[in-house]
């Protein structure tokens, strides 16, 4: 039985609570990412069939809204600002050591599943920039070196 088999419980829980609420979708969706990290591919027939959409419907939200995973999530998640304040206080430059370290675009994970990467485009922390977040914790005033730093903590976490 695959991996993603074994949540359908889980979901079939989330689904009975909530299928007859209006709009219920999306309270669906965020339910099974915070029990599960992520919304697996075997719980899409099931979430359209008790909401009686179409599955393309269901996947459509899912990839419309990018906090929605559809794989298990990396141990730790790292959101680097993009937007004005951060890109000119050296946030591009952070981002090229970040794929060049990581081997992986903006949008992925390392190839030992340990660090994933997004783009986020205000983190709030334009005052300090440059600026990204680690595991929910904002990190501001970021340098090459507290950068290398951070990913070598994440690495010795693993």
């Amino acid at each position: 039985m695959p991996d993603e088999m074994l949540h359908l419980p889980m979901v079939s829980g989330v689904l009975e609570r909530h299928k007859g609420l209006p709009g219920a979708l999306l309270p669906i969706l965020h339910e099974i990412q915070a029990g599960l990290g992520y919304i697996p591919d075997s719980a899409v027939p099931e979430i359209a069939h008790a909401l009686n959409q179409s599955q393309a419907e269901v996947r459509g939200v899912i990839s419309f809204y990018h906090d929605f995973r559809t794989a298990p999530p990396a141990r730790h998640i790292l959101r680097l600002c993009r937007a004005e304040s951060c890109k000119s206080r050296g946030a591009e430059q952070l981002a090229a050591q970040l794929r060049e370290r990581l081997q992986l675009d903006d949008h992925g994970s390392s190839a030992d599943g340990s660090i994933s990467l997004r783009p986020v485009y205000c983190l709030g922390a334009c005052a300090c920039s440059p600026a990204l977040e680690l595991d929910g914790r904002v990190h501001a005033r970021l340098s090459a070196e507290r950068l290398d730093a951070l990913l070598d903590a994440c690495r010795e976490d693993a």
